[in-house]
């Protein structure tokens, strides 16, 4: 299966940015600044940026603890990875 370009792109944006808000949301925690909300950093994640949210949440080290990001950033990679390979 070829994927489009513009697929591709926007998969790879959002991926970045998912990186980019756990980057910053961790950078705000410990400045004790205001945080950018859990269900945005889902809703990123959910958006196709994943894997992204998932690598940056060890880079950065952060929400690693909570068992919803644990579970629930690798799960949503998880059914994209298998709605991708379906051709969905």
């Amino acid at each position: 299966m070829i994927l489009e370009p513009i697929f591709l792109v926007y998969i790879v944006g959002m991926n970045l940015l998912g990186f980019m808000m756990f980057g910053l949301d961790k950078r705000k925690a410990v400045r004790g600044e205001w945080r950018i909300p859990e269900r945005r950093l889902f809703l990123v994640a959910v958006l196709g940026g994943s894997l992204g949210a998932w690598i940056g949440m060890y880079v950065f080290r952060h929400k690693t603890k909570h068992w919803r990001f644990c579970l629930g950033i690798p799960g949503i990679l998880v059914v994209q990875c298998l709605l991708v390979y379906m051709g969905i």
